[in-house]
């Protein structure tokens, strides 16, 4: 079955206090929304579709070749940012994914069990929720007394009994393609804010007697989403920690992880000891059994095997040969 994937990008993030757009704020040394095309392209069988809005050229720009721009000129919620994009993929797919760009954390193995249980299942919706304590704005997973998903009420819309369900709707759906574009016609302004609610197709899936599953992811962290700086720093932290991890399950020695700051391009061979507060950014490429000392800085560097980088060494787009010294505090550019 061919999957499509439709990344929202088109909201402004007031909260952000930016002129930038939010999706394209730097996390770990990309734009926000560069981990987003990682995951459609990593799940879908066709270019992404980006629906943009704010800034919209801005956004195409950053992002480049190899997607579907749909461009929505109103701000009128989620389902309508997703009516947009019926004309670019009707006929063409059977299922279509939809997750906001201000989403970087979800993994592709995560993507990847929502749509097996979709396909398993034969549903017309699968859903992804998270159970938490801190409601942070999601809407909640309201479910009957046999444990079958009715629908999903935005915070702004639930009463304070539904503001007590612990589980939260994490914004990442599957749809059954031919049921959702004309399904997504029969959508209603909500009464509070006047938008179309991507989330109010769970109901009208239910009153179809339509099949609606929901996945629960274990991680929570996956569905934080990007609205404030606080986030943004939130993601960051998440980011460098992975990318931390997985280096030292390959035989990396980073000797105060959370003191090191290594963005998700970088390459670091096996044996290789990182002293706390080096930075490793862009396409640094590190060899086998090289010692990083602390606090360097190296961006856009290769270094060799055997290679020792001293102290507080800034280098930028240098090549370091095999077994080379490098003296603390040198300051050096390709």
């Amino acid at each position: 079955m061919t999957t499509a994937v439709v990344i929202l990008a088109a909201g402004k993030g007031t909260r952000m206090k930016s002129r930038l757009p939010k999706v394209l704020h730097p996390l770990a040394g990309r734009p926000m929304i560069a981990y987003s095309l990682d995951l459609a392209r990593a799940v879908g069988d066709l270019p992404p579709v980006v629906i943009v809005g704010y800034q919209a050229e801005k956004v195409k720009a950053a992002v480049g070749a190899e997607v579907t721009f749909v461009e929505q000129t109103e701000q009128l919620g989620t389902g309508h940012a997703v009516m947009q994009a019926e004309p670019a993929l009707a006929g063409r797919a059977d299922i279509v994914m939809v997750f906001a760009a201000d989403m970087p954390l979800i993994t592709p193995e995560t993507l990847q069990r929502l749509r097996q249980a979709h396909t398993t299942h034969h549903a017309t919706i699968t859903m992804l929720s998270v159970i938490a304590d801190d409601p942070r704005g999601f809407g909640r997973v309201v479910r009957d007394d046999d444990g079958r998903a009715l629908a999903i009420v935005e915070e702004i819309e639930a009463t304070e009994a539904q503001k007590a369900i612990r589980e939260l709707n994490a914004g990442v759906y599957c749809f059954d393609a031919g049921w959702l574009w004309p399904a997504l016609k029969r959508l209603r302004p909500s009464p509070r804010k006047g938008e179309y609610y991507l989330t109010d197709l769970v109901g009208l899936a239910v009153a179809d007697g339509r099949r609606v599953e929901v996945v629960t992811t274990d991680t929570p962290e996956e569905v934080l989403g990007v609205n404030t700086r606080v986030h943004l720093a939130e993601a960051e932290a998440v980011v460098r920690a992975r990318k931390n991890r997985a280096l030292m399950r390959s035989g990396v020695t980073i000797l105060d992880p959370d003191a090191t700051y290594i963005q998700p391009q970088v390459q670091v061979g096996q044996d290789t000891t990182i002293w706390p507060g080096a930075v490793l950014r862009g396409e640094t490429r590190v060899g086998k059994g090289c010692v990083i000392g602390p606090h360097a800085v190296l961006t856009d560097v290769t270094v060799e095997d055997g290679v020792v980088i001293g102290a507080s060494v800034v280098a930028t787009g240098c090549h370091f040969p095999n077994d080379a010294v490098i003296p603390p505090g040198a300051v050096l550019n390709a």
